[in-house]
């Protein structure tokens, strides 16, 4: 569960790509890096373990620039190390990337083919070599974007950056959530609107599908055929609470002594004590037509699926299958009238429930 971040300032950025960093440390990661446009140059810094090293690397080396893109990576393809952190490069385009890639290899082998060389094993680093093909046949960065994503197979969010372009992001989702803060003068983006707490209020939550060209007046966004989309932009407040860890010792801790606040909290928000019912969001179908119940759902997300399959039983009388979704996705079951399915998923961006 990787964290992206991304900045278009009038300030140096590298500050501000770090503090946002931290705030996705509860996220888990291996390996943390920045890009910036130092004198419209993309200049970078990586390092494998805790950002405190990324940090002292920077201060080592410090980055320039008021445009600039940040990282912190959770390994999927290649080993945790400094050489597979983001932010990947390639002729002047960097990418920092949640998810993974599916058809890499395949244009792995096609870039290989048209002379491009790889430093890595990751599927990440075919997306800004892909990206540098296509400005080299000509096209603009916005234009090259899209074509690129339009190859692009599997689960992902994406911020690029490009050289001598230093008042433009292009950030794109598919399956993995992004979300675009409105500043000063000054745009952000982010893989949730945690990381962006500080820095703004307003928030654009990027849809399925979308890529969005952002510069400092503002962002435009379109989906993969270049047609013009529109996003609400929504006034958020994130507490202080919210964003770091406290008197805990570290995120998992503050999760756990969490829980019964949570459970209230969202208990409150659909229970009605005056008639004593629990109203939930319009459905597609009748929660009462249910006649077997299967959860998906990986990691933590899943323990609590083991959990919930318990009340599931017990207090509604449904049975419940559990179901693992790095296994669930490539298996075909036989379904039934009246199976459900209930996919759960603690970031809300895990690529194998997504993909289940």
């Amino acid at each position: 569960m990787c964290g992206i971040v991304g900045c278009i300032g009038l300030r140096p950025v590298t500050p501000i790509l770090v503090d946002a960093l931290r705030r996705l440390e509860y996220r888990g990661y291996d390996s943390a890096g920045i890009a910036t446009l130092s004198d419209n140059r993309v200049d970078r810094r990586r390092a494998e373990g805790k950002l405190d090293r990324l940090a002292e690397r920077i201060a080592e080396q410090p980055l320039g620039g008021q445009t600039g893109i940040g990282h912190t990576r959770w390994a999927t393809h290649g080993v945790p190390n400094e050489t597979n952190a983001h932010p990947h490069t390639s002729m002047g385009v960097a990418v920092v990337h949640n998810g993974i890639i599916e058809n890499f290899q395949t244009l792995r082998e096609e870039l290989s083919q048209a002379g491009h060389s790889f430093e890595t094993q990751t599927d990440t680093e075919v997306v800004p070599h892909l990206v540098a093909h296509h400005i080299t046949a000509g096209l603009s960065p916005e234009e090259a974007s899209l074509a690129a994503v339009r190859r692009l197979e599997g689960a992902f969010g994406l911020v690029l950056l490009f050289e001598g372009h230093d008042d433009l992001l292009v950030a794109a989702r598919r399956g993995s959530p992004l979300a675009i803060g409105y500043g000063d003068g000054e745009m952000f983006v982010g893989s949730d609107a945690l990381a962006l707490a500080p820095l703004t209020e307003r928030i654009q939550y990027l849809e399925e599908g979308d890529v969005a060209f952002v510069r400092r007046d503002g962002a435009r966004i379109v989906d993969t055929d270049g047609r013009e989309q529109h996003r609400d932009i929504v006034q958020t407040a994130m507490s202080g609470a919210m964003i770091g860890k406290g008197n805990h010792r570290h995120f998992m801790e503050k999760e756990i002594f969490e829980q019964p606040a949570v459970l209230g909290d969202t208990l409150r928000s659909f229970a009605d004590p005056s008639t004593h019912r629990i109203n939930l969001p319009e459905l597609p179908f009748d929660l009462r037509d249910i006649t077997r119940l299967t959860t998906v759902a990986c990691g933590t997300a899943s323990y609590a699926c083991l959990v919930a399959r318990y009340w599931f039983e017990q207090i509604a009388g449904i049975p419940t299958d559990w179901e693992i979704g790095s296994e669930f996705r490539y298996r075909e079951p036989p379904l039934v009238d009246g199976q459900a399915g209930l996919f759960v998923s603690q970031s809300g961006e895990t690529a194998d429930t997504l993909a289940a």
